[in-house]
């Protein structure tokens, strides 16, 4: 249901984690949002990263901004992700001294995926999942009203959070998946009811899933369709898909991406109203492939990588959202990062002046398209310290 993108052309956004300020040092460390708010070194450190957050992102001109992830504890290689969900479901609990993420082929002592792997030691299904005190309306609710603009919010995808779980009680996955989607949309009525305008999936596992080798078979990835519908059904907000190829630690897990070839169809079929896919660390490689299906979908394109430390210049983005009206009219095109900035991988700065590089990008692209132009007051020369 389009509502903070509708009848808008190029609105800018980005994922939505932001570098951890190296003041906010408190952690939620497994207590509900609410219970942890009445703590008060907790509850200042994470309101004033909040508006930090929210600030360098109206600066920057942002349309729509996003909570920085806030909520999640420093973590080794974002392992908080998972977590936050996981530590706050019933039916999971303790931990299990093992890894699927060791199996990832090349990973061994010695590589940086190697070290953050073997930190996500997994907790175990030990009996019926059920909602516990996620609180995602809440979070939402403590960011919204710092801003008039809207504020989006994300959370992983219940297909994604077995590849971190010791399932010890049901028969298999699927049944597994379809319990915690349930669980998810419970969640997210909720959050949507409370007014939040645009509610993101993270990672469902189409994509993954379409790379395997040998790949699976087809009803395999619609199982994952059915599931992410599932996850979102009857939910009353813009809802945003985002899919990328890893973000550990800012690492990529592959060198050279892999292609969204053959998962973008299956992709297309998610009851979402934005689909956004990882172009810049590709150089929009897969954009073509969007000139091959019809869909109603807005699309959004990652002009900014999150694996390198260099900022894009703004005629690098420009150029990529150029070659993306291509094949999506600007009507349908929505300009966002790769993935999110992390917590520990980028700094502060570097985060900032990217955020401002995407907006810059777009308003070159918006002048030649007769769009009006999104003010960025972090690059109004009038407020520069100095002047040339």
């Amino acid at each position: 249901m389009l509502g903070a993108t509708k009848g808008r052309k190029l609105v800018t956004a980005v994922t939505g984690s932001f570098p951890r300020p190296s003041w906010f040092v408190e952690s939620l460390r497994g207590r509900p949002f609410r219970v942890a708010m009445g703590d008060s070194l907790y509850r200042e450190q994470y309101l004033d990263a909040l508006a930090a957050f929210l600030g360098e992102q109206e600066r920057a001109g942002l349309d729509i901004l996003t909570d920085g992830d806030a909520r999640f504890d420093l973590e080794v290689g974002g392992r908080s992700w998972f977590f936050y969900a996981l530590q706050r479901i019933g039916g999971i609990e303790g931990f299990r001294d093992t890894s699927e993420f060791l199996k990832f082929p090349g990973v061994r002592p010695g590589r940086i995926l190697y070290e953050i792997n073997e930190a996500y030691n997994p907790p175990a299904v030990t009996g019926k999942v059920s909602r516990g005190p996620l609180e995602y309306a809440a979070i939402w609710k403590t960011a919204q009203k710092m801003s008039e603009r809207p504020v989006k919010f994300g959370t992983i995808s219940a297909t994604c959070m077995p590849a971190v779980l010791q399932n010890e009680y049901y028969r298999d996955d699927h049944e597994l998946i379809m319990d915690l989607a349930a669980v998810q949309n419970e969640e997210l009525k909720e959050l949507a009811a409370a007014g939040c305008p645009v509610i993101q999936i993270e990672e469902p596992h189409h994509h993954y899933a379409c790379i395997a080798d040998p790949p699976p078979p087809e009803s395999e990835i619609d199982f994952y369709t059915r599931a992410l519908n599932r996850e979102v059904e009857g939910v009353n907000a813009e809802i945003w898909v985002h899919t990328c190829w890893g973000n550990p630690n800012q690492q990529a897990i592959f060198w050279d991406r892999p292609s969204y070839e053959r998962a973008l169809p299956y992709l297309l079929q998610l009851n979402c109203d934005v689909l956004t896919l990882e172009c810049a660390s590709t150089g929009g490689r897969d954009l073509p492939l969007l000139g091959r299906y019809k869909t109603d979908k807005k699309i959004g394109i990652g002009v900014i990588s999150h694996t390198q430390t260099t900022v894009e210049p703004p005629e690098v983005v420009a150029r990529l959202i150029r070659k993306a009206l291509e094949y999506v009219p600007p009507e349908r095109l929505v300009i966002t990062t790769d993935c999110g900035f992390g917590r520990e991988g980028l700094s502060r700065r570097i985060a900032l002046y990217k955020c401002i590089a995407l907006v810059e990008g777009a308003n070159l692209v918006r002048r030649e398209l007769g769009l009006p132009e999104v003010p960025i007051r972090a690059a109004d020369p009038r407020f520069a310290l100095r002047l040339a």
